[in-house]
């Protein structure tokens, strides 16, 4: 039972998720995570990628009383959530090896003085004794430890220095702690409770389910041009994440999209840091890009707008794919997850595993782990129902958004054709692979076959009726299903196992997928992921000029396009296509602090859209709207549209560009007169309100937001009078 929260405390959270976020309501299980930590009690939060993780700890972080403290793993991952709470008016920093020695003092001095709501801190440089005894003389509200299953040796990205974060509940153990991750097993969530000191803490589980991710898996052929096919038919000029297994094969892939016409980067360990830290920025702040990357890419991306993630080998295990696999629609709108694996790619992980140096019993729970992937490759029935229940939790009916609800596959009794292969590996030795067993059952008469003497095998040739693709399906149903393994030395041999026994002497039968018999195709309407449950064509126009709109302002700040608004605000702001700031204040997504930084520009943006009327923009007028990155470019193809109309605007009295670039240096003054950091003096959503407001008195600051008392009353005079000198009085 969830306590009550303080009465001064929960009504505030309703106010401060609206005026913060923009948001009407909690999501799920969100309410009784804010309840509990305002409460002062401790958390364990398993929510999926996308479920709203953050807003469990930053909002929490506002309310009580001190600077919220964020464990997190990865450097992009602080700097994006740094710069989306600094655009929401949150006063946020972070602590990594980023920083130079004297950004690093500027934060710290920030700290002890009480003016951050939320600090984010790398494991490393929280475990420093020099930062543990600054957080013992500061205010702390909470600590939250974001990815916690990183503290397990069962996680799938586990991180040693992790495990030393039980140094919070032993140095700080009245403060508040949260632990968050997508994905953790029992053994995982054992762990982070022992670690974290979470010790009778109640655990809060969202549903794993992720409705708006449509999973596919098919047979690999040739996967680069599947994946082509798969890219221009579906998710032409999407972000997107493409997974492969080694670096050699990420860069071959990336190199060959982009002479295809596809923009894509690679993105691996092996790169040299600055042409990683290029990829990465690139993926954040640019629209459309597609990044190829092994799994050391991903983890933290907060990037809302990934359309796909495609799979070209196979991953490790179930959490691995879904952790992966979750990184594409985190605005809940529609996207794919997309895969390709062949008979290679599980004897390539299945001998990894067994040539890993891992204790036995680690081997053995990560076999079980890959086994129930395989399983769900194989499937016949729905996905989305076998990846709830490996994580526990059941779905009634088939989702209907999988590729075995939209195109069912056909299964047939192979149990005569599993004999004639398993008899096929036992009777060569189990010391070939899928190639040579092929040539066995087909009757080819190669130079190996016969220098082995196995044309003379009964099994010589009893396969002819079928195809070479025939065989290589059944051979890769077998060893995903565990009738066959594979050696350790790295041959590549087949090896029946203690399981093919029951089925060779007729005890059992199998079914197989008939994945040589292909079903039909399905439509394209059926692969794509319904856009159009979202935005209808006569929206579009309004919201590719938006997002047109969004990419330029996003370049002005130096931030990812995301952090100004997402797409899911996009498509609610053209669907709606507010007149006023206040019908536009409605909108999920546009808080306060959005609405003062950008709802006149947003407004101004539609209005010139609603002067051209939809029946005269042409085909070809729309394509260009889409296509263009600015503003200008957008407005000026819906002015060309035939009879449009656009109403003149009263030019201000000194450009909001020209005053944002004042105000900037004012900034940089003040910081060094006040000795605070220039983001806390305002922040850059508080600099564009000011600029496109030109107050004019004191007064007119009341009601921006970010210009709270205090700051009016230290600054308010010094920007008034600058914004006067710059208009004439």
């Amino acid at each position: 039972m969830i306590a009550a929260p303080a009465p001064a405390l929960y009504p505030r959270a309703l106010e401060v998720l609206k005026s913060v976020w923009g948001y009407d309501a909690f999501r799920g299980v969100q309410e009784g995570i804010v309840q509990t930590v305002l409460n002062g009690g401790n958390a364990l939060v398993l929510m999926p990628t996308g479920g709203g993780k953050s807003l469990c700890y930053q909002l929490p972080a506002l309310l009580r009383p001190g600077v919220g403290i964020i464990v997190s793993p990865l450097i992009a991952l602080m700097k994006d959530q740094v710069d989306t709470l600094r655009q929401l008016g949150v006063r946020a920093a972070f602590l990594n090896s980023s920083l130079s020695f004297s950004e690093v003092r500027e934060v710290e001095s920030a700290l002890m003085a009480g003016e951050l709501d939320l600090l984010y801190a790398a494991p490393e440089r929280l475990l420093l004794p020099r930062t543990l005894e600054l957080l013992e003389r500061a205010q702390i509200a909470l600590f939250a430890v974001d990815e916690a299953h990183c503290v397990s040796q069962w996680g799938h990205d586990f991180r040693p220095e992790y495990q030393q974060l039980s140094v919070l509940p032993e140095r700080f153990p009245t403060i508040p702690r949260l632990a968050l991750t997508a994905t953790a097993d029992d053994r995982t969530r054992a762990d982070i409770v022992q670690v974290l000191g979470l010790t009778g803490a109640p655990a809060f589980v969202s549903s794993f389910d992720r409705p708006n991710i449509q999973y596919r898996v098919a047979a690999k052929e040739s996967p680069k041009s599947q994946l082509l096919d798969f890219i221009r038919s579906e998710h032409a000029g999407d972000a997107g994440i493409v997974y492969c297994m080694s670096r050699k094969s990420v860069e071959e892939t990336a190199k060959w999209l982009v002479a295809q016409g596809i923009d894509a980067v690679p993105y691996h360990a092996g790169l040299v840091p600055r042409e990683r830290e290029s990829a990465q920025n690139r993926f954040l702040n640019e629209e459309g890009l597609i990044v190829v990357a092994t799994v050391a890419f991903g983890m933290g991306i907060d990037k809302p707008n990934v359309r796909f993630v495609a799979h070209l080998d196979l991953p490790k295990s179930m959490e691995g794919y879904y952790q992966e696999t979750g990184r594409a629609g985190r605005d809940s709108l529609p996207s794919t997850a997309w895969m390709v694996y062949g008979l290679a790619d599980v004897v390539n992980v299945r001998r990894m595993l067994a040539q890993s140096a891992a204790p036995e019993e680690v081997r053995r729970v990560e076999a079980a782990k890959l086994d129930a992937l395989l399983t769900y490759c194989e499937a016949a029935t729905c996905r989305r129902q076998m990846l709830l229940e490996y994580f526990g939790e059941a779905l009634a009916e088939p989702c209907g958004n999988c590729d075995t609800c939209l195109t069912p596959p056909r299964t047939r009794d192979a149990t005569r054709e599993a004999q004639m292969a398993l008899s096929a590996a036992i009777r060569t030795g189990n010391r070939f692979g899928a190639a040579h067993l092929t040539d066995v059952l087909l009757g080819r008469e190669t130079e190996k076959v016969r220098g082995m003497g196995h044309h003379l095998l009964p099994t010589y040739g009893v396969g002819a009726d079928h195809s070479e693709k025939t065989w290589r399906n059944v051979l890769r149903q077998l060893v995903s299903l565990g009738y066959l393994n594979t050696d350790a030395n790295g041959h590549g041999s087949l090896i029946a196992t203690a399981k093919a026994r029951p089925l060779l002497k007729g005890e059992t039968t199998l079914s197989l997928r008939e994945d040589v018999l292909l079903p039909r195709t399905a439509s394209r309407a059926e692969r794509r992921p319904n856009r159009s449950a979202t935005l209808n064509p006569a929206d579009q126009p309004v919201f590719d000029a938006l997002r047109a709109w969004r990419l330029d302002k996003a370049r002005e700040q130096s931030v990812p396009p995301y952090v100004i608004f997402h797409d899911a605000t996009l498509t609610a702001i053209a669907q709606m296509r507010p007149s006023t700031l206040a019908a536009l204040g409605s909108v999920t997504g546009v808080g306060g602090r959005k609405l003062d930084a950008y709802g006149d520009d947003v407004l101004a943006v539609i209005r010139e859209l609603k002067a051209a009327p939809d029946s005269a923009l042409t085909r070809q007028q729309a394509e260009a709207v889409r296509g263009v990155s600015s503003n200008l470019a957008v407005l000026n193809v819906l002015k060309a549209a035939p009879k449009a109309t656009v109403a003149p605007t009263a030019s201000p009295a000194v450009t909001a560009t020209t005053l944002t670039e004042a105000l900037r240096e004012l900034r940089t003054t003040l910081s060094r007169e006040s000795g605070h950091s220039a983001f806390l003096v305002f922040p850059n959503a508080t600099l564009e309100a000011l600029a496109q407001r030109q107050p004019r008195s004191v007064a007119d600051l009341q009601g921006i937001a970010g210009m709270g008392e205090k700051r009016i009353q230290a600054y308010g005079e010094r920007i008034v009078e600058l914004v006067r000198g710059m208009s004439g009085g």
